[in-house]
């Protein structure tokens, strides 16, 4: 059974960063667009980021443009987002996810996702 595994959640500072991982196990990982989603409590599950298959397509929500960086490893079957200048609107739980079609070049729909982590949670104080 293939999973995700989300790690580098915490708690920081508004201004500070963190960084993500996302770790893919026992499923195809480099030939799949992968995606970041964040869900804030009483409110749906967002978009944040996207990189294809070879990292040459990223796509970025509005809100983070310009202060969170998409980036994978193929060879570690690893997803990263870097997150810079953070502050409190950025609270929720961090999602990593793969897109259901292979060589599908990038989305911002959750029901285009077929496999999700389980969640980390980032928090940050004002």
């Amino acid at each position: 059974q293939g999973q995700l595994v989300a790690s580098g959640g915490g708690l920081v500072q508004a201004g500070g960063s963190l960084r993500l991982s996302c770790t893919a196990s026992g499923l195809t990982f480099n030939s799949y667009t992968m995606g970041w989603f964040r869900q804030a409590p009483g409110k749906e599950r967002d978009f944040v980021a996207s990189i294809s298959w070879t990292g040459g397509n990223r796509d970025y929500a509005d809100s983070v443009k310009g202060r969170f960086t998409v980036s994978r490893d193929n060879a570690a079957n690893t997803m990263y987002l870097q997150m810079n200048s953070l502050s409190p609107a950025d609270t929720a739980v961090y999602y990593c996810a793969r897109v259901r079609l292979q060589f599908k070049l990038g989305s911002r729909a959750p029901a285009d996702y077929g496999y999700w982590g389980q969640g980390t949670q980032v928090t940050v104080s004002s």
